[in-house]
């Protein structure tokens, strides 16, 4: 059996799942490129983030899935983002266990605080109290609606419920 190579890999998955390590550990093993879909959506400034517009944001989002590989990654699953599910090999969807996420949520809010971890954003309270707010939605409606949208691309959705399941896809 020949061995499928995957250059266009979507990971999606809830805050705190492991979308970006996993993205990184992808990225660096098969020298793939990867982009975070937060960045896409925001233009980053030490100032304060601004807020790409919806033609920005499509034009650079259309500007990276133009390439020959590529790892995308995000929470997002909105109409915008369908084209990364469509142009994708494989879609990696990480289903990592509501109660892990909420300990990696507290755990990388006070890495940041301590200034161990960087982040793309100002590790405010508020944030933090986002991300359990979008942890909760994007189990209760986030993966709901993510199958039933993309569903049609289920041939080549992998859904991972740790690490090392990915790790022994991938070996």
């Amino acid at each position: 059996m020949g061995e499928t190579i995957y250059k266009r890999i979507h990971i999606i998955g809830s805050v705190g799942s492991g979308k970006t390590t996993l993205a990184k550990e992808l990225s660096s093993t098969f020298n793939i490129p990867y982009y975070e879909l937060d960045n896409v959506v925001w233009i980053r400034h030490e100032s304060g983030d601004i807020r790409r517009t919806e033609q920005e944001r499509q034009a650079y989002l259309n500007s990276i899935l133009q390439l020959d590989s590529w790892i995308i990654e995000g929470i997002h699953n909105e109409d915008w983002v369908s084209g990364c599910f469509h142009s994708a090999d494989l879609i990696l969807f990480l289903n990592t266990k509501y109660s892990i996420r909420t300990y990696r949520i507290i755990k990388r809010f006070l890495k940041q605080k301590f200034r161990i971890e960087q982040a793309n954003y100002k590790p405010t309270l508020t944030i933090f109290f986002k991300m359990f707010k979008w942890n909760r939605y994007f189990e209760e409606v986030g993966k709901v609606n993510f199958f039933s949208k993309y569903g049609i691309h289920k041939d080549k959705i992998k859904v991972i419920n740790n690490t090392k399941s990915v790790k022994k896809y991938f070996n």
